[in-house]
């Protein structure tokens, strides 16, 4: 009779899923996401490093799913969008700074964040991401003919937020409070979002009387 243990899904644990998610989900915050080994993550759960791959193809793969059960941005501008639109600016920044600044909602993205910088391919999984549910969603909302242009600036901007006080932790924004950052950045937002694009001007006509430097 053969006595080797079984690989694959374990039988018997329909929960085993979320009993890796919960132990990744702590490990990614204590270690980072190069601290984590699928291996190692086999050990701390009890199973084959094998049944992890099945739920979860790969490391970036879980490291995902433990992103989305921490906090889904998707989710978060989802409730922001019921709003009223001309206030999404003021509110997505002071909901942001809100999330980012509770340790138990923030750390687990500053690794994500951290993660991404160090590997391409998770960045690039992060950025599809970005795309697909946030971009869009916002683009949707707005509706004009340039609505996905002003949704990826402003998610663009939304980011150098965070990679300015959380991440590099630049001052002053790092020490800001959230009203001094809605009242410093809110109207830029709003900008990017709402406000017609200038014209850009004419070149003059062949012959026309040219124009030389301004005046200091």
């Amino acid at each position: 009779m053969n006595s080797s243990p079984r690989r694959g899904r374990r039988p018997g644990s329909p929960d085993v899923r979320a009993q890796i998610l919960a132990v990744a989900r702590d490990r990614f915050h204590r270690e980072g996401y190069d601290g984590v080994t699928m291996r190692s993550l086999a050990v701390d759960v009890g199973v084959d490093a094998a049944l992890i791959s099945y739920y979860f193809g790969s490391k970036r793969g879980l490291f995902a799913a433990v992103l989305e059960i921490s906090v889904h941005p998707a989710d978060i501008l989802a409730k922001l969008l019921e709003g009223d639109l001309e206030t999404l600016p003021q509110r997505a920044v002071r909901t942001l700074v809100t999330v980012w600044d509770q340790p138990e909602t923030g750390l687990p993205l500053l690794s994500a964040v951290r993660a991404a910088v160090a590997d391409p391919e998770l960045a690039a999984l992060i950025r599809r991401g970005l795309h697909r549910e946030l971009i869009d969603q916002l683009a949707d909302r707005i509706g004009c003919a340039d609505a996905r242009h002003r949704a990826g600036t402003f998610v663009g901007q939304i980011g150098g937020l965070v990679f300015t006080r959380y991440v590099l932790a630049v001052e002053p924004l790092a020490s800001m409070t959230v009203d001094e950052i809605v009242r410093t950045l809110g109207p830029a937002l709003r900008i990017t979002l709402f406000v017609p694009a200038v014209p850009a001007r004419r070149p003059h006509a062949a012959g026309g009387p040219a124009r030389g430097p301004a005046p200091r």
